[in-house]
């Protein structure tokens, strides 16, 4: 799978991922008002809208960037109506070629790990018949719990053809309070990229391995370590744009090859529509303005890579 996805980001020109968060406040006022005329003040006017939403970004940008990164949370928080509109994201998005990564943040212990592993990336075997649940292309996994929580992921990935993300220095403020932690002499977040790679030689998939690493933007030294520890997982990098990363942040993230690492943005680019630089707030310019935001994503970090 890693190797679709190096393909597409070669293709596109654009080792960019647009993180698919929809919060209420995000929603134009025509779309929202829309569903709640028909399906009232519910958790079901807003899934709708969720999905509405999403389908507006993904028709403007399908043919600039290789992936997508739907947040989990966003649509748990509806109840069965939100886990609806994230199936039918992620289906869509496929439909529309675009690679799925799974941002649910899964990990626990044997048949359970495995469970969410089948439930997220594989499937379940009734009879003669393969039942798919989500069915994304890659997943992101919390290595907390050890290999006994990433190895039954790994398997399914070699199954399925699927491919994961493992936490290992996130991009938020209070990561340090553990990711930091001197282990053995080392940082943790470095003992969990030394795994990362361990992990990924049962996963290899031609130069890169279907097991990758969770690294923010936000810590660019830490990305330039972990880039040398782990030379053959590609790096999933949150924090450019809204959490303050930019495109000179990320030079040491990938490798000579201009391969090994995909940057994701979310608000910076679904929520760009309310931004005047890209789109004028009143038109609730939706699509236009997330496709603006991508080609400005783009440029920056094309100019700093170069």
């Amino acid at each position: 799978m890693i190797q679709k996805l190096a393909r597409a980001i070669e293709r596109t020109n654009a080792p960019i991922v647009v993180g698919l968060d929809p919060k209420v406040d995000f929603i134009p006022k025509r779309i929202l008002d829309k569903n709640i005329k028909e399906y009232g003040e519910t958790a079901e006017a807003v899934a709708e809208s969720f999905f509405e939403f999403n389908k507006e970004i993904v028709d403007h940008i399908k043919d600039l960037v290789p992936a997508v990164k739907p947040q989990i949370a966003m649509y748990e928080q509806l109840g069965i109506p939100g886990l609806i509109a994230y199936k039918k994201t992620v289906d869509y998005c496929r439909e529309n070629g675009l690679l799925v990564i799974a941002d649910v943040k899964r990990g626990d212990i044997g048949s359970t790990s495995e469970s969410y592993a089948l439930g997220h990336l594989g499937g379940t075997k009734v009879g003669n018949t393969l039942i798919k649940g989500f069915d994304a292309d890659f997943a992101t996994v919390n290595p907390y719990l050890g290999s006994d929580g990433v190895k039954p992921f790994i398997n399914v990935c070699n199954e399925y053809d699927k491919g994961i993300f493992v936490l290992v220095k996130t991009s938020n403020p209070s990561s340090g309070e553990l990711q930091d932690k001197i282990t053995d002499g080392k940082p943790l977040y470095e003992l969990v990229g030394r795994l990362v790679e361990e992990w990924g030689a049962d996963s290899m998939d031609g130069a890169y391995s279907n097991v990758g690493a969770v690294v923010g933007a936000t810590y660019p030294e830490m990305g330039k370590i972990l880039r040398e520890i782990m030379p053959h997982a590609f790096i999933l990098v949150p924090g450019y744009g809204a959490q303050g990363g930019k495109g000179k942040d990320l030079v040491h993230f990938f490798n000579k090859d201009g391969l090994g690492a995909i940057v994701n943005s979310s608000r910076g680019i679904i929520a760009a529509w309310k931004n005047e630089k890209f789109a004028d707030p009143s038109k609730e310019l939706v699509g236009e303005a997330a496709r603006a935001a991508v080609i400005d994503m783009r440029e920056d970090i094309k100019s700093a890579l170069n």
